[in-house]
């Protein structure tokens, strides 16, 4: 997201994000939702989903895949079902993970491939959640308008903003406000090593 000219980022840590979910797993058993199965969409969904097994206690895990973004705030024009859950989940109350709720058109599709798998219940978790958002998670940490850099996307937004960014000058200005935001300077350094 940006405000005028310049990028809004935020770049949660590992610490910060573990907090969260932390935080997250305190409200899903403070509500009262006990999951047969935790689903995370991948790729964002992934990590957080794995971590709220463990916190939660939940051992059975799955995922399935959605491809929608493209780049910074850049989507193709549909969410497409890239990997379907291949078990039947009739009867199972289910946890669907992602990192955040954006469009909330991903979490859309995912929760309707859910239900037609026969899911009895599913509840939502998110790190983050946009207001804009057309699903809302039953369980959201924070609701912001950045652009979320975390940690298991940090170099897939340096290639991004590369890609995007056409001279050097606007790259090293885009680069300097991710920097700002708090992605470490040696990090982004070795990324555009690697990528230049």
């Amino acid at each position: 997201m940006t405000t005028g000219n310049e990028p809004q980022y935020e770049v949660p840590t590992w610490s910060e994000i573990y907090e969260m979910l932390l935080h997250l797993s305190q409200k899903i058993r403070a509500n009262g939702f006990k999951a047969d199965l935790i689903i995370g969409i991948t790729r964002g969904g992934l990590v957080p989903a794995r971590i709220l097994s463990d916190l939660i206690e939940t051992q059975s895990f799955s995922n399935i895949q959605i491809e929608y973004y493209q780049g910074i705030n850049q989507t193709k024009k549909e969410p497409i079902l890239k990997q379907c859950l291949t078990i039947r989940l009739t009867d199972k109350r289910i946890l669907l993970v992602d990192d955040i709720s954006d469009s909330g058109r991903s979490l859309q599709i995912a929760k309707k491939h859910l239900q037609q798998m026969g899911a009895k219940e599913i509840k939502i978790a998110t790190l983050y959640a946009k207001a804009a958002s057309i699903t809302k998670p039953d369980y959201c940490e924070k609701l912001t308008n950045k652009w979320i850099v975390f940690p298991w996307d940090a170099k897939e937004t340096v290639r991004k903003i590369l890609e995007k960014n056409e001279g050097k000058s606007s790259i090293d200005s885009e680069i300097s406000y991710l920097v700002k935001a708090g992605l470490p300077k040696h990090l982004v350094e070795k990324f555009l090593e690697e990528m230049l």
